[in-house]
């Protein structure tokens, strides 16, 4: 289950790391290849529930950026 599913007091323990960024690259991969396959096969109804899914962790994913690209550019501005 995604680090995105567990709750915010949760979550905001969760070490953000290489191997948990890898990991959730590697759900969204699979969840990708399940939503082409579910297409294909017409099951619309399995294809949103891992749209939705595929949707959180990008978003999780888009936060963590944000928060990083901020960080980065506040210490640059403190050093500089």
């Amino acid at each position: 289950m995604s680090v995105v599913f567990l709750p915010e007091r949760v979550r905001g323990k969760a070490e953000v790391n290489q191997e948990t960024l890898r990991r959730l690259m590697d759900e969204n991969d699979q969840l990708i290849r399940c939503i082409v396959e579910y297409q294909n096969k017409g099951r619309a109804a399995e294809c949103m529930q891992l749209q939705h899914t595929l949707h959180r962790n990008l978003i999780y994913l888009a936060t963590i950026a944000d928060a990083s690209a901020s960080s980065n550019a506040e210490k640059a501005a403190a050093e500089g």
